[in-house]
């Protein structure tokens, strides 16, 4: 996959040229040399390895992690924004290589566009059978199974070549798709040209052919354990296969105080932004709530917050007044008679969240984390979902990684599905990944996906 990051770099340079070349015919009308060699190639120089250099930190050229294309268009914003920032500093401190505020921007602005078509183009490229990368599952089992699935039910380029059988596992897979056995581990792994390995036993104890794969290890060939892998492929946590163990020594839950204090100083941004440009709507939600039933605008409910502290959430009323007191806490579900006329569509639109803004500016809530759950459903969720209480180290959101890739959860079960994407976003938090939930959050809110 080496050729893979060459070939990123190598296009984004001649992105970053094209870009700087585009703008400077725009908007000067002429070349971007002024004929003096050596100002000419420092400019040049700055500009591309700025860009370069920003692209590297968003971690736009690791191939070993999946990023969709929304991702992959959040990360280069954030790249630009860096770049822009880096860039002013360089023209502060070495006046020679300035560029104009006009010519600077539009460069920026035509690297980003070619950047993101030419990564693309890469992804698809990537995925094509002669290019995809080779994968080989060790194990037979039900995780080994369930990994052989994941590969070949996704859009990523990997390719599934087979299982390959270990000692005392048991075989839940198709016999015709084991291909191996574990004493020739490193000569199946040659013979089919294989990438990764990944390793997905039932019971390691014992039976994990330890010099075998290291010899595939000093091999060049990538060795990875399956909740790592399934992680990767499919934006979530394998929560059922992870001990505490894997938690403690994987990479990630690097959340530190000063991204936190980051965080609450764009969270705060954010919510000033959204309570002003929602203002207007406002007195026109308000009026078509009383109008269509009896009751309260607004209503609170209490929520579980970080490290389990009790906070009421505000939100406007989309139910019918004293909705719980027959059934006590339940789950919504799907065309749930309690939910009003306007209920449903400010559910639809996620209009009814705009009270937590509040709750945002009040540092109970953040814009992008885990959604807060009920404490009446605390007890049974900790007790059958693994893990549950470790999302509370985060502060919950009004939006969420769980939120757009998964549709309103409303069981036990749907509630383990949603953790799993919880623990994903704790485990990877970054800008990059908070500005593409906000993206995907947009397209929910215009075409009204989820709510109930």
């Amino acid at each position: 996959m080496n050729q893979l990051v060459v070939a990123c770099i190598a296009g984004d340079l001649l992105c970053a040229l094209a870009g700087l070349y585009v703008s400077f015919l725009i908007i000067l009308g002429k070349m971007p040399f002024s004929g003096n060699l050596g100002e000419d190639g420092m400019r040049l120089a700055i500009f591309s390895l700025v860009l370069l250099f920003s692209s590297f930190l968003l971690e736009i050229y690791n191939w070993d992690k999946e990023f969709d294309n929304y991702e992959i268009l959040a990360r280069i914003v954030l790249s630009l924004l860096l770049s822009f920032l880096i860039l002013s500093a360089f023209y502060y401190l070495i006046p020679f290589t300035m560029q104009g505020r006009g010519v600077l921007i539009l460069s920026l602005a035509a690297f980003g566009l070619l950047q993101f078509c030419w990564h693309a183009f890469l992804q698809i490229w990537a995925k094509a059978p002669a290019f995809a990368r080779r994968v080989l599952v060790l194990g037979t089992g039900p995780l080994a199974r369930q990994i052989g699935d994941l590969i070949t039910s996704s859009k990523s380029n990997y390719l599934f070549c087979g299982y390959l059988n270990c000692a005392n596992e048991p075989v839940t897979v198709p016999h015709g798709t084991i291909v191996g056995f574990e004493g020739e581990l490193l000569e199946t792994a040659k013979k089919e040209n294989i990438y990764k390995i990944v390793v997905s036993l039932s019971e390691r104890r014992g039976v994990f052919p330890l010099e075998s794969i290291m010899n595939c290890k000093m091999n060049g060939i990538k060795v990875m354990d399956a909740p790592t892998f399934y992680e990767k492929i499919s934006g979530k946590l394998l929560l059922e296969y992870i001990t505490p163990s894997w938690f403690i020594f994987s990479q990630g839950f690097k959340i530190t105080s000063f991204y936190r204090f980051i965080k609450r100083v764009m969270d705060i941004a954010i919510a000033l932004i959204l309570a002003v440009a929602t203002l207007p709507l406002l007195p026109v939600i308000a009026l078509l709530i009383k109008l269509d039933s009896p009751g309260p605008i607004l209503f609170k409910q209490a929520r579980v917050g970080e490290r389990d502290v009790i906070f009421f959430i505000y939100k406007f009323r989309t139910m019918l007044r004293d909705a719980e007191n027959r059934t006590g806490a339940v789950w919504a579900k799907q065309n749930d008679p309690r939910i009003t006329r306007v209920g449903r569509f400010l559910r639809k639109s996620r209009l009814d969240e705009i009270p937590q803004l509040y709750n945002v500016l009040g540092g109970e809530m953040s814009i992008v984390g885990p959604r807060p759950e009920r404490p009446e459903f605390m007890a049974e969720l900790k007790e059958v979902v693994p893990f549950y209480s470790e999302r509370h180290f985060f502060k919950p959101g009004i939006t969420g990684w769980a939120q757009v890739c998964y549709p309103y959860g409303a069981s036990i079960n749907d509630a383990l599905e949603k953790l799993r994407y919880d623990m994903y976003y704790i485990k990877n938090w970054s800008f990059a990944l908070d500005l593409m939930i906000l993206l995907e959050t947009l397209k929910v809110v215009l075409f009204g996906r989820g709510g109930r």
